[in-house]
């Protein structure tokens, strides 16, 4: 990774700690160089108030999303999800409760304030089924084929190797298996510096990819039955999305690992993490299964 792409992902991650830090302190996630920008068009107003009503108040006040992507997703019982940026738990949370007790849901996120305030949250919801791993998007640390459905709230756009996400989330996903995220996507007439400039203004949009470029990454990473519509605007060109995008059910399926626990262990990259096997340490168990949250 380059110097500069490496002090991009520092600045998101600061931004989305102090976030979690505000609300941890009985805030909400709001606006300015220290936490992230949002407005009408980000946020918990975009769920409907019965979701809202039935999370823990941290969850909600530390959404920071362009959209609701556990609707999009069309989630059915018994699949196994996983949230790209997983923030403070509030689409795993509702995922939870869509895949029930015979599906589960993953967080992935490489903020570890935002990690121990999703803890907190999964806790405070009473959810069994949930797992948060540390880690970064484009190196997801699961086994390949696992996962039947992979969600996102406008996090793809905060990347800084939007191939190298497509290429992990294609890599996950068990053939046949289906992304429904929402994302920022910028109108194909706006310049990459024209794009900066509305992320300025509006905050944590500026690497938004075009129309054009969205289906062009999920193509070359492998995935058919592409969908990328708009659903409302956040700058002038720029506007939060659905995207849907399908693994080929003839896709090689390979040779799938145990999904009993993230790296061997449950709770991956926790405090709370222990060994699936009793006769393992963590250690132990994350070099057996070349655990990818070690790097």
């Amino acid at each position: 990774m380059s110097e500069q792409s490496t002090d991009l992902r520092e600045t998101v991650r600061r931004r989305y700690a102090a976030a979690a830090v505000q609300v941890t302190e009985g805030g909400t996630a709001c606006c300015g160089p220290q936490p992230v920008e949002i407005d009408e068009n980000f946020g918990s107003t975009l769920y409907a108030a019965d979701e809202r009503d039935a999370l823990p108040a941290e969850a909600v006040a530390a959404s920071l999303g362009c959209g609701n992507p556990t609707a999009v997703a069309d989630l059915h019982e018994g699949e196994r999800v996983l949230d790209l940026g997983s923030g403070g738990g509030i689409d795993v949370l509702l995922s939870a409760r869509r895949v029930g007790p015979t599906g589960k849901a993953y967080g992935l996120d490489m903020t570890e304030e935002m990690l121990a305030l999703a803890l907190a949250n999964v806790k405070k919801a009473g959810a069994t089924n949930v797992e948060f791993l540390k880690g970064t998007i484009e190196a997801i640390p699961l086994p390949e084929n696992t996962i039947d459905v992979v969600i996102s709230n406008c996090v793809i756009n905060l990347s800084t190797d939007k191939a190298s996400v497509f290429a992990e989330t294609y890599r996950v996903l068990t053939p046949g298996g289906r992304i429904g995220v929402s994302d920022v996507v910028a109108d194909d007439a706006l310049s990459p510096a024209q794009r900066a400039e509305r992320g300025d203004y509006v905050g944590c949009i500026a690497g938004a990819l075009s129309f054009t470029e969205y289906r062009e990454g999920l193509e070359a990473a492998g995935f058919t039955n592409i969908e990328i519509a708009a659903t409302h605007s956040v700058a002038d060109g720029m506007h939060s999305a659905i995207v849907r995008a399908t693994k080929p059910a003839d896709a090689p399926a390979g040779a799938a690992e145990s999904t009993d626990g993230c790296c061997g262990v449950s709770a991956c990259c926790t405090p709370a993490e222990t060994p699936v096997d009793s006769a393992s340490t963590v250690a132990q168990a994350k070099a057996a299964s070349g655990c990818r949250c070690q790097d």
